[in-house]
């Protein structure tokens, strides 16, 4: 059975690849990205497979918004692929008060808002599986990315938590904590 896959920060890097992968496989995605304009070449390739949608994770109320159009459009939700996010570069004691919410707004709470978002669809279902990107940096630290660390030290421990609260729902959680693959993940960030 073909599966219905949301995917968040499709527009580039990991996301862009599991999206045209799924796509090639006969899934069918829903795909987001801040700029929706960076998904058009998905949608020009596959057609109707694949339901592109503006998205900025920092804004729950969008979120939601934007999760219960996946749903009405495709019927249900079978698989979130959580993966919108960026690293950020720096010293943690240069890092600026906006530099550090920022990341954790996009990192953290954007992960912990569409989780919130599908959730309650998963378990209407009785099935669902979380996918959610981290980093190997949610295991260890690095010196210059003190609060990309600390924001994937938090999502490690949300997704887990999440595991344990609804594996008995038929809900499953898979943590994926890449290392250095070549994603445009920091962009312009240096501080």
């Amino acid at each position: 059975m073909n599966k219905i896959v949301f995917i968040t920060g499709a527009s580039k890097g990991f996301g862009k690849l599991w999206a045209e992968a799924l796509l090639k496989r006969g899934d069918k995605v829903a795909a987001t990205a801040r700029n929706i304009a960076a998904l058009q070449d998905l949608k020009d390739k596959y057609g109707d497979s694949i339901l592109p949608l503006q998205l900025d994770v920092n804004n729950r109320s969008e979120v939601f918004e934007v999760t219960e159009q996946v749903e009405k459009h495709f019927g249900r939700i079978d698989v979130l692929i959580n993966n919108a996010g960026f690293g950020l570069f720096g010293t943690t004691e240069e890092t600026t008060e906006e530099q550090a919410r920022e990341q954790m707004e996009t990192n953290f709470f954007g992960s912990l808002w569409v989780a919130q978002a599908v959730l309650p669809i998963m378990r209407k279902q009785k099935s669902g599986h979380i996918i959610q990107i981290s980093s190997f940096l949610g295991l260890t630290t690095l010196p210059l990315l003190g609060l990309y660390n600390a924001s994937k030290f938090a999502v490690e421990g949300l997704i887990e938590t999440i595991g344990s609260e609804t594996a008995h729902l038929g809900i499953k959680t898979t943590l994926i904590e890449p290392n250095g693959f070549a994603t445009d993940w920091a962009g312009a960030s240096a501080v």
